[in-house]
């Protein structure tokens, strides 16, 4: 099983002139002294990700958008500016995961149909550009489970067109499209292999949570060979097996607190801690392509750091933070090591590919992902602590406008907390961020409990604490921010998607005296609905989430999980609240916000709601993120009083659909 890297899709909304809105052109100075940026500019598709090299360092291929999609491109590494464009895709963006083929030659690439999470596996030849289907078109979830060296023009991939539940393993020719079924997976959520495409452990979760995990002999039998308590459960990963398939590499939190980088020899199950962090978690590992032993392993508590585990690799993180402004990431290797491309994640700049070739010490810049914001005045994000009320930590990022005299009440300030909620905010380029700053807003982003990379304990504090601890700690952060008199009180909003979307709603109903609006994208309104309405891919972990978050299954589960559902807390529910939503949206269906719209008007809140027919969890294309932005800003501009750009043409291609409330926005009823 191979390690993921860490990618950041951050996203998130319409305008007019109004009494309370001080209109701004695309010019025009903000409150804090700035000068708006164009909302294009913020959230348009970056120039380049993804980027990664052949296998034999010669190539490079990367994402850029093509008429506003994006789509594969292949360049040579000794020109790099020469690329040209192997796939055609003109409706939808192909996925940010793409593997060159040990070949040299293939790519494989993934796409959805308008949100609905079903990825389908292509192959494109770079030369010619015919792209193979090697997994089924439609209703089928694909995933890429191992590639090889060892076998240059085959991968193993699983899918879940036999049950929707689990995916089965199939050994894939991604030259023919040939695929054979290696496996027919009936009860474990997770496969691991090794480099010679042997399947060597499932695991399964039992009813408290908890996960089993089981290895596989040579016969097709299996054996125990795991328990990983629930406590540990979020911050276990199995990474990879060592070349010659005697050791396997993995993080793991059993018997600590912080996750920690261990191998477990295979024979004798002997564990060694091979790297450590004193503050947080390790969540990635950096592997070599053809031992895959790791060679460096990362954490994140304010900033990534990395950690090397050998002298090579030690010299190699000296020399590029001898170039790099920001944080360091490792984005792609040559097999034979010699070549790296390295990621320059940066807040206030683009971000910056560069490629380092080992046998001449020689980096070489290669991208800027963003080249069109470099000097627009971007504002630094700041990593901050607070501390929540029963003494936790809560590490946060803090983005404030433009340098000028604060107001003596403070900064309208607006709360951007992440989903998940197993999941975690970082510091680095935030389109989000960087838009609320310009338009003269505080901007504060809170890891409350449950968020992930700070140990198991901070994990383990949030069961059983939606809507209760949970949203504690952001009242504790809005709390800090007015101390500071970094805000003011009386111009507070509040903004979420999924888990965030949920916290949003809870802060809407549970201290709505504390925020002038809300902004909801795709939220959990009603527990008891959404725990019944999962994906079905979802249901072999789905202990995890009944132990952490409640049980549907008994009277008292559901007695608990219905307090704790803001649809049924709406009596202080009077601030107005922005609702937004994909219908193809698989995880938090389109019923959890039309359930709470509805009950919303009945109980007599101001409520805007619009719905995009052809986006699911999360707005990707690239016309309604535009659209959606543009609501938002005049929102936002409304009820906290801060600069906006006007919306022109902004909704032009887009598939918008207000459905209710659309007076309550400025200007939105005569678009």
């Amino acid at each position: 099983m191979r390690h993921t890297r860490r990618r950041f899709l951050r996203q998130a909304a319409l305008l007019s002139a109004g009494a309370s809105l001080r209109r701004a052109a695309p010019a025009a100075a903000a409150e804090s002294g700035g000068v708006l940026i164009p909302r294009r500019l913020l959230f348009v598709r970056p120039d380049y990700t993804s980027v990664s090299l052949s296998p034999d360092g010669t190539r490079i291929a990367y994402l850029a958008p093509a008429n506003g999609i994006l789509n594969v491109f292949v360049a040579p590494v000794s020109a790099p500016l020469t690329a040209r464009q192997v796939t055609r895709v003109t409706d939808r963006d192909v996925s940010f995961r793409i593997q060159w083929a040990y070949d040299n030659r293939h790519i494989v690439f993934f796409r959805e149909r308008d949100g609905d999470e079903n990825w389908r596996a292509s192959s494109v030849n770079t030369e010619s550009g015919a792209v193979i289907a090697l997994s089924p078109e439609v209703g089928v979830r694909a995933q890429i489970q191992e590639v090889s060296h060892l076998f240059p023009t085959d991968m193993l991939l699983r899918h879940n067109a036999r049950d929707r539940r689990y995916l089965d393993l199939y050994r894939v020719n991604i030259v023919t499209g040939e695929s054979k079924l290696v496996f027919e997976n009936n009860d474990y959520a997770w496969l691991v292999t090794d480099s010679a495409f042997r399947l060597r452990l499932g695991s399964r979760f039992r009813n408290d949570g908890s996960m089993e995990l089981f290895e596989r002999s040579a016969d097709g039998g299996w054996s125990s060979f795991m328990h990983v308590p629930i406590e540990d459960v979020e911050s276990a990963r199995f990474l990879d097996f060592s070349a010659d398939g005697n050791t396997l590499y993995m993080i793991d939190s059993r018997g600590r607190d912080k996750a920690a980088l261990v191998a477990i020899d295979m024979p004798t199950r002997r564990l060694t801690v091979l790297a450590e962090d004193g503050e947080a978690d390790v969540v990635r590992a950096e592997l070599d392509r053809r031992t895959r032993r790791p060679l460096a392993a990362g954490a994140v508590k304010d900033r990534a750091r990395w950690h090397a585990l050998e002298a090579d690799t030690r010299e190699d993180l000296d020399r590029f933070r001898t170039w790099a402004r920001g944080d360091l990431d490792f984005a792609s290797r040559s097999l034979d090591n010699r070549r790296v491309v390295m990621f320059d994640e940066r807040d206030n700049a683009s971000s910056e590919y560069a490629l380092f070739d080992r046998a001449t010490t020689r980096i070489t810049p290669l991208y800027k992902t963003r080249a069109a914001l470099d000097g627009r005045g971007l504002r630094p994000m700041q990593p901050i602590v607070i501390r929540a009320r029963d003494g936790l930590e809560l590490n946060s990022y803090l983005t404030l406008p433009a340098d000028g005299t604060r107001p003596r009440d403070g900064l309208p300030l607006v709360m951007v907390i992440h989903g998940g909620p197993y999941w975690r905010d970082s510091w680095g380029y935030s389109g989000v961020h960087q838009f609320m700053a310009n338009r003269g807003y505080g901007v504060l982003s809170v890891n409350f409990r449950g968020s992930t990379g700070f140990g198991k304990a901070f994990i383990s504090a949030a069961d059983r604490q939606w809507g209760a601890r949970m949203h504690d700690d952001l009242i504790d952060a809005l709390d800090w921010a007015i101390a500071k008199g970094i805000a003011d009180p009386k111009r507070v909003g509040l903004y979420g998607a999924s888990y965030g979307g949920y916290a949003a709603l809870t802060a809407a109903t549970r201290t709505p005296e504390r925020f002038a609006c809300i902004v909801d994208i795709f939220g959990i309104s009603n527990l008891l609905t959404f725990m019944a309405t999962i994906p079905p891919y979802w249901k072999p972990w789905f202990s995890v989430w009944t132990t952490r978050v409640g049980d549907p299954d008994t009277e008292a589960g559901r007695a608990f999980l219905r307090e704790r559902s803001p649809l049924f807390n709406l009596q202080g529910a009077k601030r107005p609240i922005l609702i937004a939503q994909g219908m193809r949206d698989v995880r938090v269906v389109a019923a959890e916000s039309e359930q709470m719209v509805e009950a919303l008007k009945k109980n007599g809140a101001p409520v805007t709601y619009v719905t995009f027919p052809d986006e699911g969890h999360g707005f990707v294309r690239h016309e309604n993120r535009l659209a959606f932005f543009a609501v938002v800003e005049a929102f936002l501009a409304k009820h906290l009083a801060g600069q906006y750009e006007p919306i022109d043409a902004e909704f032009k291609g887009s598939s918008i659909t207000v459905q209710t409330g659309a007076e309550l926005v400025p200007g939105l009823s005569a678009t």
